[in-house]
């Protein structure tokens, strides 16, 4: 082909076809089906190491920022019993509290998606006197649900891109501080499945010609470049994840650093 006078252009066009079909199954696969697939082996983890992993299923001192105006704390809440303890909502108007609604004991209905309250007391607060009236049980709707209390990475495997994508957004809303673990898993369905573009730009431009050393020596160096660039992405994968950082950034710099020594490579294969 090299004496044929045939471009390194030419030469590239059916492998990233190939890279074309690989990043459109990947895409599927990492928004729609994985995730899926990742909800039925919590399934097998909950049911053979539930033993084991029984602190997952309480949470403690949890907060929440509803909307502008409200806000939620509950001391501790079971999941697998669906009850909490101390449960308290506040309604602000401006700095200044307007209503507060707390409970001795809470516990989730998920048939009819509602809350009982249990021992109940609920404050209004007016200029001149305060309206508070009390109850041994009461049944409620609120905009939250008990899915709500958990903000851990390992909950982001099991979404699908439309679930992912609406929490994300909802609990930004709700001012949830720290979703970079959140963005990181969202950011990278994405780069992992384009970096078969630049991976097979550089396989192509490494394999183009042979080397001295024989066919194994390109081998070696593709096999390092792909474990330099699992490195990397692990390492950004970290670094993303951190608070207060941008972790569309960090998800994308192995792509961005590596897209450099493809078209490097893509250039030097054209001479």
């Amino acid at each position: 082909m090299t004496n044929a006078r045939i471009s390194f252009t030419r030469f590239l066009y059916p492998y990233m076809i190939g890279a074309t079909l690989v990043t459109m199954v990947a895409l599927a696969m990492n928004h729609f089906v994985v995730p899926n697939s990742s909800k039925e082996r919590k399934k097998f983890e909950k049911e053979f190491f539930g033993r084991k992993q029984f602190k997952d299923n309480i949470v403690e001192n949890f907060s929440l920022q509803i909307n502008d105006s409200t806000y939620m704390y509950i001391r501790s809440y079971n999941f697998k019993n669906s009850q909490g303890s101390y449960f308290a909502i506040e309604n602000y108007n401006g700095i200044e509290l307007a209503q507060k609604l707390t409970a001795e004991n809470i516990s989730w209905n998920e048939k009819d998606s509602t809350f009982k309250l249990t021992r109940y007391k609920f404050r209004k607060i007016f200029k001149d006197r305060d309206s508070i009236s009390s109850g041994i049980k009461l049944d409620t709707a609120f905009t939250f649900t008990p899915k709500d209390f958990l903000y851990k990475s390992a909950l982001s495997q099991e979404m699908p891109f439309d679930e992912l994508y609406k929490f994300i957004e909802i609990s930004k809303k709700r001012g949830v501080k720290n979703l970079n673990a959140y963005l990181v898993e969202f950011h990278k369905r994405t780069s992992l499945p384009i970096a078969s573009y630049i991976l097979t730009i550089i396989a192509v431009a490494l394999a183009f010609k042979k080397k001295r050393g024989g066919i194994g020596v390109n081998l070696g160096i593709g096999v390092a470049v792909m474990f330099i660039y699992v490195f990397f992405l692990k390492v950004a994968e970290v670094l993303g994840a951190v608070a207060g950082v941008n972790s569309l950034v960090y998800v994308w710099i192995p792509n961005f650093v590596f897209g450099l020594v493809a078209l490097y490579l893509y250039l030097n294969a054209r001479k």
